[in-house]
């Protein structure tokens, strides 16, 4: 039973595991799972779902994309919105984890794909945490199994000894696995997904068995399309996905709505003192990253060189944020442009050779010369060169 199964009402027993220290109310957990965070938005669009849903999904794909993209159901409760973006990449998205093709989320970084895949699986099976992470240094053993080796010793070869990977595991309870950063994974790691999206069974040969993958069953990964080259995934692996590219948010406007609602999740999570709307400042940080990350100023009218980091709308998240609680324990609890002055020059200059001429011809010849703007250039003359 997972966590999201014991909830009876909103906000009403929620507990997650901590391990030795016993059980936790979600309420004091720094980031709840999507499933207990918006445990009652999922009871609520179960309870109103009278779709058809495939095996083993806790909701149907119409209340899927419901929970993604917001919505208000018949008894008034208001699904807020997880994902801001075209619906057809959600309706597609949901649509592929009903069929046996396993869902592949490419992007550039800060456009929302391992957010995305949370809010999939927790949606879809309840359980957002059958995650493997990709690192260069992730085994087979993370994506297949490994063994208890003091089991191994003292019982000889046996289910008993088997440690299931989160993909096995997702198998057996025909559930959703999630695997971020795919093409951070070596090769060989990679390539021991095409048996089990392939065949839908995983071998382990050394106990002469086969797990095969229960109804339900499917996978999400999300892979980076800046590193290309990395580790690049084989045609044979692709072919068992289907690809959806999350593009960066279309317009300005959707990136403020973003960066503020996430701000204020966050905000709220970390008990910050709450501050005035602060929508002025987000909407300069997002049009400061914007003209940089294009290579032009909104009205198109002045060609500018871009840093060499991505200026996602994350970063964008991480600088107002950041703005956010130094507002509230060393200001005067107003968002204000010293307040995220650093966090801007922190974001965009990343490599100091290069960056900072691009930091400087942008500060001199556009935010010093734009209405209105002269607190922030002010600002950022202070924090630095």
């Amino acid at each position: 039973m997972t966590v999201s199964e014991t909830i009876a009402e909103p906000g009403a027993g929620v507990v997650t595991d901590t391990g030795p220290g016993g059980l936790r109310p979600a309420a004091e957990v720094l980031r709840p799972h999507a499933e207990d965070a918006f445990a009652h938005e999922l009871v609520a669009l179960a309870a109103a779902d009278d779709r058809p849903r495939p095996a083993r999904w806790r909701l149907s794909p119409r209340a899927v994309a419901t929970y993604l993209l917001g919505g208000t159901l018949p008894d008034g409760t208001v699904i807020t919105p997880k994902y801001v973006g075209p619906r057809r990449i959600v309706e597609v998205a949901v649509t592929t984890l009903a069929t046996d093709r396993a869902l592949l989320l490419l992007g550039v970084p800060g456009t929302a794909k391992t957010w995305l895949s949370e809010h999939l699986a927790a949606a879809v099976s309840g359980d957002s945490t059958l995650l493997v992470q990709g690192t260069a240094g992730t085994g087979e053993e993370a994506v297949r199994y490994g063994w208890n080796y003091a089991r191994l010793l003292a019982e000889g070869p046996g289910r008993a000894a088997l440690v299931p990977s989160p993909v096995l595991r997702a198998m057996e309870r025909g559930a959703t696995a999630r695997v971020e950063e795919l093409t951070r994974m070596p090769a060989d790691v990679q390539d021991a997904l095409i048996t089990i999206l392939s065949e839908k069974t995983l071998p382990v040969p050394e106990l002469g068995e086969e797990v095969q993958a229960v109804l339900g069953f499917n996978l999400i990964a999300t892979a980076n399309d800046r590193d290309r080259g990395v580790n690049e995934l084989s045609s044979a692996l692709r072919r068992r996905f289907n690809t959806v590219v999350l593009p960066l948010p279309a317009t300005a406007e959707d990136e403020v709505a973003i960066v503020a609602r996430r701000v204020d999740q966050l905000g709220r999570s970390l008990e910050l003192p709450a501050v005035p709307d602060g929508v002025a400042e987000i909407r300069r940080v997002v049009t400061v990253f914007r003209e940089l990350r294009d290579g032009v100023t909104a009205d198109g009218r002045t060609r500018l060189k871009s840093p060499s980091g991505t200026l996602s709308t994350a970063e964008a998240i991480s600088v107002v944020t950041g703005g956010l609680a130094l507002a509230a324990h060393f200001g005067d609890g107003v968002l204000r442009p010293s307040d995220v002055a650093a966090g801007i020059l922190g974001a965009v200059v990343r490599d100091p050779a290069h960056d900072r001429v691009v930091w400087q011809e942008y500060l001199e010849t556009v935010v010093r010369e734009r209405d209105g703007w002269q607190d922030l250039y002010r600002a950022c003359r202070e924090v630095g060169p």
